[in-house]
């Protein structure tokens, strides 16, 4: 049996995206899109970076916090993604989940992150190469 300070979910992931910050903060801008990314999770603003991404809070099946950050890199956008929260049960309390159960649930928790950056990357490039200028 772990303790449940050995139950934390700390995730991070980079993807390049070959657009201006700005085009991929806006895909993190509007509130009903963070239900379509991530649907089990109720998020609230706590800093809002603009171009350089946002920090929320996180309840529902997790409790913690969560940040999207933009940063200018290249011809592009370096998207940081930061996940720091625990596992909760349906009334948001911290639930302990077994060694193998955690190991899941940060593997279905990375997956998803990485489904977003390389689904934000196929749409906002819309197939444009790193170092080739958009198409105007």
């Amino acid at each position: 049996m772990t303790a449940l300070s050995d139950q934390a979910i700390d995730l991070v992931d980079e993807t390049f995206l070959a657009v201006p910050p700005s085009t991929v903060a806006a895909a993190f801008a509007e509130p009903r899109s963070w239900s379509r990314y991530w649907p089990d999770l109720v998020l609230k603003v706590y800093r809002d970076r603009g171009e350089e991404g946002m920090r929320w809070t996180v309840r529902g099946a997790l409790v913690g916090t969560m940040e999207v950050w933009c940063e200018a890199m290249l011809d592009g956008t370096l998207l940081h993604y930061f996940l720091r929260a625990t596992p909760a049960d349906a009334v948001g309390r911290p639930r302990e989940l077994s060694p193998r159960q955690l190991a899941r649930e940060y593997d279905a928790r990375a997956r998803a992150a990485k489904a977003i950056a390389l689904g934000l990357k196929d749409t906002l490039e819309d197939g444009r190469q790193p170092g080739v200028p958009p198409q105007n």
